[in-house]
């Protein structure tokens, strides 16, 4: 029997100290596994996400249906599109009604100065899209915006090996998200694939893709939802085992982030102990290189009555939802106000009072949902959809339940 889609999270000012296995990275998982299937070759994988991105993008590599639903899944849509497209599949590439709502000319562009042969089904520059082939090599050298989703440029870069000549791709402008290109040429360096960035290009030459052997790290954007419920709580240490202090993720920067709102950060050779500090009463952030945490860190200084301007979040509006929009109409219900000041800066001023209850709408997203779970450690909470944590954190709502949270399903 199917659990009810509404969740009700009663207040719990203390957290039991407790360990939280982290599920694995999705963006680690999801780079291995276009990688294993250009190369042809198994690798030993050890904690693959259990996100239903990477299940779903697991499944479809694994099928030889024309048509791929790649539901909800941005990174599937936008990784398979240049896989099949370099590779010569003639598939079908379709999504949600939000999917089809998401951009995708960009990468599309490039591959078709590449090569490919790839057409709109529906839109033009958004999904549906149907790849047709690849006949021969027309360039080697693209160019493509540096502050656009990492997404499309991750994604050229791992098809670039494959290519008879190789692929330089150069950046325009300010690059955003630099952390997941970076993620991206690491895993590639250990499937043995050279390359070179140097200013605003990346040249990779053609070369074969070999195997490997590879831990995926556990999630540090899943991660960020308990510092968030640190930070709220009365009482709380909780240890998240196996996020080390060095790694391929940029959301590694939300220990920085949360030390300026709350959160202490003490690593050791097994994972993170997190245990509560005092905040500053106003702090500004940049999330250029980290987007996925500006609802995590917004919900947490609307609770604790910090002032904050944020900037680099422009990505947020072509997300699972407009997030931004998401963020301002749901703040609003704990008498947050989130105003746009200026060209991707905003500020969030927090109202004088919380109510003792309120109830979050998600918008499809998952990102809203455990965003705003934390607040429980200071009121009763009701999330309007709680199967939408699958998407990147299946086992959430029990983790939540393992440290003291009382949980109704209504």
């Amino acid at each position: 029997m199917n659990r009810p889609e509404r969740i009700l999270l009663i207040k719990t000012s203390q957290l039991k100290s407790i360990f939280i296995p982290i599920p694995g990275s999705k963006s680690e998982s999801n780079r291995v596994l276009i990688l294993m299937a250009l190369s042809g070759i198994n690798s030993s994988i050890t904690n693959l996400s259990t996100a239903r991105d990477t299940r779903t993008l697991l499944s479809l590599l694994n099928n030889d249906d024309k048509v791929q639903n790649v539901r909800d899944a941005g990174t599937t849509m936008r990784f398979l599109t240049a896989y099949y497209a370099i590779t010569g599949q003639q598939k079908v590439l379709t999504g949600t009604l939000r999917m089809q709502e998401r951009p995708i000319r960009i990468l599309v562009d490039a591959l078709r100065q590449i090569g490919c042969e790839i057409t709109y089904l529906n839109k033009t520059g958004y999904p549906p899209i149907r790849t047709s082939g690849f006949r021969q090599q027309k360039s080697a050298h693209v160019i493509i915006p540096g502050n656009v989703s990492s997404q499309y440029i991750s994604a050229l870069i791992m098809v670039a090996p494959v290519l008879p000549k190789g692929l330089s791709v150069e950046l325009t402008g300010k690059t955003g998200s630099k952390p997941y290109i970076e993620m991206t040429l690491s895993i590639l360096s250990r499937f043995g694939v050279t390359y070179e960035w140097r200013n605003q290009i990346i040249s990779i030459p053609g070369q074969s893709i070999g195997s490997t052997k590879i831990t995926i790290e556990p999630d540090w954007s899943g991660a960020s939802y308990w510092f968030a419920f640190v930070a709220l709580a009365k009482k709380a240490e909780i240890f998240l085992p196996g996020l080390k202090s060095k790694s391929l993720q940029g959301d590694i920067v939300i220990t920085e982030i949360m030390s300026e709102l709350g959160v202490k950060t003490s690593f050791d050779d097994t994972g993170i102990q997190l245990s509560k500090i005092e905040a500053k009463p106003e702090v500004r952030i940049d999330f250029t290189d980290c987007p996925d945490l500006a609802q995590t860190v917004a919900v947490v200084c609307a609770a604790k009555k910090i002032k904050a301007k944020f900037t680099g979040i422009s990505s947020l509006r072509i997300k699972e939802t407009d997030r931004i929009a998401a963020l301002q109409n749901e703040l609003s219900k704990i008498n947050c106000t989130f105003v746009q000041t200026g060209d991707d800066k905003y500020d969030l001023v927090p109202g004088d009072s919380l109510p003792a209850q309120a109830v979050i709408n998600t918008y499809e997203d998952h990102r809203m949902a455990m965003a705003f779970a934390p607040l429980c450690m200071i009121m009763n909470v009701e999330i309007t959809d709680q199967k939408v944590v699958e998407k990147s954190y299946p086992s959430f709502w029990s983790d939540v339940a393992s440290v003291g949270v009382d949980i109704k399903y209504v």
